[in-house]
């Protein structure tokens, strides 16, 4: 990978089916297999209830810090592709899933990308939301703010965060 080409970038990586710890570290071995994917970073693993079911197995999340010469397109189908290999089926909006993974940050710029008959958003656009996502996110970055995006100031400490879904850090 050429470093001076390379742009950091920040994955979610959850699982909620299966063995989730397993899965998501299957997620990651498939990541570092692309030589234009460096991880950087791994935060801990994140323990949460599933939303909007609750009744849904719990979710175990991690936020990867990482280098690639991927292009935003080119990684949003590179990971759609690994999610594929570990199992994930198309089915309802929030359903379970062995593997989700979602970028959440590519080089602290906004994207709004056709793909399909959909549009991709980066950053995440409910990124702002998800304390599951923002938690493990200040604990590898704690200097990362969300560019462009006037509704919320991601610069705050955690506590001030929007309070949606209980996270719990757990040890693996």
């Amino acid at each position: 990978m050429l470093e001076k080409q390379a742009k950091k970038i920040y994955l979610g990586v959850g699982s909620n089916l299966g063995n989730k710890k397993k899965n998501i570290e299957f997620a990651k071995f498939l990541l570092q297999q692309n030589k234009q994917f460096k991880i950087l970073k791994t935060s801990s693993f994140y323990k949460t209830k599933s939303w909007p079911n609750y009744k849904d197995p719990f979710f175990l999340n991690i936020v990867i810090e990482a280098k690639t010469t991927l292009k935003p397109l080119d990684l949003f189908i590179f990971v759609k592709q690994i999610e594929l290999k570990l199992g994930r089926k198309k089915s309802f909006k929030n359903s379970p899933r062995e593997c989700d993974i979602d970028i959440l940050d590519y080089d602290q710029k906004s994207f709004k990308i056709k793909n399909k008959n959909d549009f991709i958003y980066i950053p995440h656009s409910r990124l702002h939301q998800r304390n599951f996502v923002l938690l493990p996110l200040f604990e590898i970055s704690k200097t990362w703010i969300e560019y462009e995006r006037d509704d919320v100031n991601m610069g705050k400490h955690p506590q001030a965060w929007p309070r949606r879904v209980k996270v719990n850090n757990v040890v693996c």
